[in-house]
């Protein structure tokens, strides 16, 4: 009998090193870069066994459990959940992998922020930090920064730490690990809400450069380029305005895409360089003026004459027809400015 076992032992031929074998062919094949199942095996002190079908349970450090700061493992997994884990590092001496979930969430919440540029959304982030060069959000889990020139606040940068501010998108690069936000520009396109191409709004002077000046009006600013400041010629826009001057403008152009709102004063002159000689009389028919200069637009979108847009008032009809003087119509200049127009949150200080 003890024979028969030898013999039939002998002829299985079913070695350690068979084992083994059989074992490698029928394993998983790992690599860095996958996304893979896995089961909390056991919960340590700073991180996790996690069960994904391989010979020994892999790793996940505390650092590694999500793109936020993590105190304690049990805060992101408990004992026997399951769920999906990325592949940081080939097998170690001891054949353990190293897991990570924070890069699972942080591809999801660049491929977020991508779409979320793609649609033009505006966001809300609250401030967290400043430097010298802006300040600095969360957006997604993702850290992002504005930079000084596209912070509109009354209050200095310090003061921000804690403010909830609505964002839009300039830059999502993360290959360069780049999310660069704008604080100015959301708030240009809220305003632009409410305004339209033709309407008259008081501003106050915030800048002056060579080639305009820079209009706040309710806490956005647009460009009165130096072509729109009057009919006459100007040599600078210093000669006409100071900073802190109190002013009527009209909206010529809304750019919400761009943040850009272009003004003009010269399309509320009466007559030729106004702004020049009476700016009081200017800002006194600026209602007027603008009237005409909107019906001007219907006109042109319409391929009407001006005159055929002109509303008449109701009145009673004289007895006597009284004729009317013949009123010169002021030529107006339509051509386009020279140079793009700005708003304050790409051309200021």
């Amino acid at each position: 009998m003890v024979n028969q076992q030898v013999n039939s032992t002998r002829d299985i031929g079913f070695t350690h090193e068979d084992f083994a074998a059989l074992l490698d062919k029928y394993d998983y094949h790992f690599s860095p870069g996958d996304v893979v199942a896995g089961t909390v095996f056991s919960m340590e002190p700073r991180g996790a066994l996690i069960d994904i079908g391989a010979k020994t349970a892999a790793y996940i450090p505390i650092q590694e459990m999500s793109i936020n700061r993590v105190d304690d493992p049990s805060e992101v997994l408990q004992a026997e959940e399951t769920r999906e884990f990325f592949i940081l590092t080939d097998e170690n001496e001891d054949g353990q992998l190293t897991l990570s979930i924070r890069r699972i969430e942080y591809m999801r919440a660049w491929e977020r922020v991508r779409q979320l540029q793609q649609e033009d959304a505006t966001v809300r982030s609250n401030v967290f930090a400043t430097n010298r060069g802006g300040a600095l959000v969360r957006i997604e889990g993702l850290r992002g920064f504005i930079p000084g020139s596209h912070i509109s606040a009354k209050e200095t940068k310090e003061d921000l730490v804690g403010e909830d501010l609505p964002l839009k998108f300039l830059e999502v690069d993360e290959e360069r690990n780049r999310l660069v936000l704008s604080h100015r520009r959301a708030l240009v396109e809220r305003k632009m809400n409410g305004l339209e191409v033709g309407q008259v709004v008081k501003g106050s002077v915030r800048g002056i450069k060579p080639y305009g000046a820079f209009i706040d009006i309710g806490g956005v600013s647009g460009l009165l380029h130096i072509s729109e400041i009057s009919h006459d010629h100007i040599d600078t826009p210093h000669s006409v305005f100071g900073v802190n001057d109190e002013l009527k403008v009209m909206i010529i152009d809304l750019d919400a895409e761009r943040g850009r709102i272009s003004l003009s004063t010269k399309q509320l002159e009466p007559e030729p360089g106004d702004m020049l000689k009476n700016r009081e009389l200017v800002f006194e028919k600026a209602e007027e003026m603008a009237e005409k200069y909107r019906q001007k637009l219907l006109a042109e979108a319409q391929g009407l004459t001006l005159e055929e847009t002109e509303i008449p008032t109701a009145s009673e009809e004289p007895e006597t027809p009284v004729e009317e003087p013949e009123t010169p119509v002021e030529e107006e200049a339509t051509s386009e400015p020279e140079a793009e127009m700005e708003v304050a949150t790409e051309e200021e200080e």
